[in-house]
């Protein structure tokens, strides 16, 4: 009891209460700073930061205007306008016009030496504050702050890139996807959705290629990936593409069509069915011919109208075998038509034959359309053979090697 006692009685001396304060304070301004970035908390800290900042630039003009301008004032105005709210953008626009009126009367008329306040100086602030006030009732109107909308955006890529991913796939198989939006940008209007059904012996994979390019076609691509992502699995292979059909139809969108090549592949035997609507064909790499073959089934483009039909394509990856999916971006530019850019991607592409394909989805894009300004993805299905295998464990095996030695050689010096 005792020792409960003491124990009690240090708790509650000053130093213990004044780290638990201290404690409390900086959780409260970690929230605080969190809901600020996300848009969710109120601007007056920024409001008052800003305000006391323009006082301060108006005192250093008034101290030594050759190096502190009146045209300084647009810094604040400008963070106002990123920052504020447009009832609180106001607030610092009085306190800048009130500096600006201040600095006008100590400095004298402007006829009368350099370093004062100019009719050009009104003029340039007058506008940086009309822009920033724009800009602030912009995003008062959409809703989504300055900081809320650089995460959205964020949120947006990864959401595309995640549903992007592929699979794994047993052994003997290799999968991988690149992709490259247009212009450089981070959002694309290609996607896949993947998934392995009826019990993990089938794979299902739906690339599709979206009207537009890069951020006109984003939004819509990640609807399209979201809804399909949900239909992929859930129905039959045959009665995907008429059920993604009727839900871009329902979206009436003025810009509202796509393409799409739908690939169900048996993992066990091989053998696969590949739908198409209105997207470029497939191509196949035979392992005993050396030969590509275009595997092109029939179907109309996406969101055009009801009751459209697809016909598959049969076909079946043996060992060795290679199964190319993309898009017409890839392939096609107004310099060069879809036959010249299959025939190129081929021929690019019997390179890796020898040396198997694994890290090529990537190379080839940049070998056939680097310059393109238009979205490209490429998919690539191998069925591996023996020889493919065997390299892949010995690579393997001999990165573990080099991963021990590296070990071996660190724990030599420490025991010596």
């Amino acid at each position: 009891m005792a020792a409960g006692r003491g124990r009690r009685a240090a708790a509650e001396r000053f130093p213990a209460r004044w780290k638990m304060q201290w404690h409390r304070v900086r959780v409260g301004l970690r929230r605080s700073a969190v809901d600020y970035f996300r848009g969710d908390g109120s601007d007056w800290v920024a409001l008052a930061g800003l305000l006391l900042t323009v006082p301060l630039i108006a005192i250093t003009t008034l101290a030594n205007p050759v190096w502190c301008s009146p045209a300084a004032l647009v810094l604040p105005i400008v963070a106002g306008g990123l920052l504020l709210r447009p009832a609180s953008l106001l607030g610092l626009y009085a306190a800048a016009a009130t500096a600006l009126i201040v600095e006008s009367v100590q400095l004298g008329p402007y006829t009368e030496g350099p370093s004062r306040v100019t009719p050009g100086v009104v003029l340039v602030v007058a506008a940086c504050g009309l822009f920033g006030l724009l800009i602030a009732q912009f995003r008062s109107r959409v809703g989504v702050p300055w900081r809320r909308g650089g995460t959205m955006l964020f949120d947006l890529r990864e959401r595309i890139r995640t549903q992007s991913r592929l699979p794994k796939l047993p052994a003997g198989w290799h999968r991988e996807m690149a992709l490259r939006p247009a212009g450089g940008q981070s959002f694309s209007g290609d996607f896949v959705v993947a998934a392995r059904t009826n019990g993990g012996r089938t794979l299902e994979v739906v690339l599709t290629d979206v009207s537009g390019k890069g951020m006109d076609a984003a939004s819509r691509a990640l609807l399209l990936a979201g809804a399909f992502s949900g239909l992929l699995g859930s129905l039959p292979p045959h009665a995907f593409l008429p059920a993604a059909n009727g839900y871009l139809l329902r979206q009436d969108w003025d810009e509202g069509f796509a393409t799409s090549i739908h690939l169900v592949l048996d993992l066990d035997s091989g053998d696969y069915e590949l739908y198409s609507a209105g997207h470029p064909p497939g191509l196949q790499l035979s392992a005993g011919s050396g030969r590509w073959e275009e595997k092109a089934a029939e179907g109309p483009l996406l969101g055009v109208y009801e009751g459209a039909q697809f016909d598959p394509v049969k076909g079946s990856l043996r060992a060795g075998d290679v199964l190319m999916l993309f898009t017409d971006g890839l392939v096609e530019t107004s310099e060069r038509d879809i036959v010249e850019g299959i025939d190129r991607l081929t021929g690019e592409a019997d390179r890796y034959v020898a040396g198997g394909f694994h890290g090529a989805a990537w190379h080839l894009i940049e070998a056939v359309a680097k310059d393109v300004n238009d979205d490209r993805a490429l998919l690539l299905i191998c069925r591996e053979g023996p020889t493919a295998q065997a390299q892949a464990q010995a690579q393997a095996q001999s990165s573990q090697a080099q991963s021990s030695q590296a070990r071996s050689s660190q724990a030599q010096p420490a025991a010596r």
